[in-house]
């Protein structure tokens, strides 16, 4: 449990980092309370993610992590982007709009991306994990030098001895039952979907690295399973996007507490690549329609982002993205430090 000491945690828990849903607000109540609570900057600019460093750093003198996509860089493809669009095209319709009138790669990748590494190693925050991948060597050493605890997503043992072989401190176990973007490195390469249990102890038992179980995790009963999987902390994310620190808007919050809760789907049409959301009217449209291909990670987004926009301009929210893990029925609406101490409590009742 050396990484839990090390942070100076009172519960092994982290907060998911969950790009467009936390904040540093909800950051700074789960660090205040005893966990490690993160934000997610890669849709940011660098000065944006300077900025909400600086709101969290006000906020709490404890650790806390920043997350960021490691994605490939994206290349455009035009004819394929086109046909995407143009199956989008009815659903705009619907609310009197259109769609845009080409794709734009609107969320940057760490990889090759000097200014926001230079911001990183300058504000060095105490913890900093990637998503999609890893990033060059040189940046991962330059972190590391700056002080950083350095932490990856991995879905298969593969990926998580590559992270070792990179350097990285710990490793999350994404489990298919995980909310949100699935982390896998490469998309287009075939995926066991290992659960939550088997990735966990998969990884306790043969990565050689410290191992944070996430996916599905939403009580303390859960926590105390991934610790005796071998785990050194869980990370939830799903539990959190209630809590009202969370930017969640009132439609993600209704259907977080409705019957679309107990059917979670995996889907790449709202982004392009294979995000777990609440079942709603996108993950509806990409089921039902015989759609062509989907443009590619994260140029896709932005006819996803622009569809909900025009959605929510009409009333109607069913076409956000509603990113939530499979534990979703389990979720309590309560203020993020109170969520923490209900944790701690259910965790400590189990020994």
């Amino acid at each position: 449990m050396h990484f839990i000491s090390g942070l100076g945690l009172s519960i092994p828990l982290i907060q998911a980092p969950m790009a467009g849903t936390s904040t540093p607000a909800l950051a700074a109540a789960v660090c205040n309370a005893g966990a490690l609570g993160s934000i997610a900057v890669g849709t940011l600019t660098p000065e944006a993610a300077a900025q909400d460093i600086a709101r969290l750093r006000a906020a709490t003198d404890r650790p806390f992590n920043v997350n960021l996509f490691v994605h490939a860089p994206c290349k455009a493809d035009p004819p394929r982007e086109a046909a995407w669009l143009e199956s989008l095209a009815p659903a705009f319709a619907e609310f009197d709009a259109e769609p845009p009138a080409q794709l734009e790669t609107i969320y940057p990748t760490l990889i090759g991306n000097a200014e926001m590494l230079g911001t990183l190693v300058d504000l060095a925050p105490p913890v900093v994990s990637f998503h999609f991948g890893l990033p060059e060597a040189e940046a991962i050493a330059a972190l590391k030098a700056a002080g950083c605890l350095l932490l990856a997503t991995a879905t298969s043992l593969d990926e998580a001895r590559r992270a070792k072989d990179a350097g990285i401190d710990a490793v999350v176990a994404q489990g298919w039952e995980a909310g949100g973007h699935r982390g896998v490195f490469d998309p287009d390469a075939p995926d066991d979907r290992l659960g939550t249990l088997a990735l966990t102890r998969l990884l306790a038992a043969q990565s050689g690295l410290p191992v944070i179980a996430a996916g599905g995790i939403m009580d303390g009963a859960g926590i105390r399973a991934a610790l005796d999987l071998g785990a050194v902390a869980a990370q939830l994310g799903t539990a959190f996007v209630a809590c009202p620190e969370s930017n969640a808007d009132a439609a993600y919050r209704a259907a977080l507490a409705s019957e679309s809760a107990r059917h979670t789907t995996m889907t790449a049409a709202i982004s392009g690549r294979p995000a777990r959301c609440l079942a709603n009217r996108f993950t509806a449209l990409a089921a039902s329609e015989a759609l062509p291909p989907v443009a590619p990670y994260p140029r896709a987004y932005h006819a996803g982002k622009a569809l909900n926009v025009a959605a929510k301009a009409a009333g109607e929210g069913g076409f956000g993205a509603q990113w939530a893990g499979q534990g979703a029925p389990l979720s309590r609406p309560m203020p993020a430090a109170q969520l923490v101490a209900q944790l701690a409590a259910e965790l400590a009742a189990t020994r």
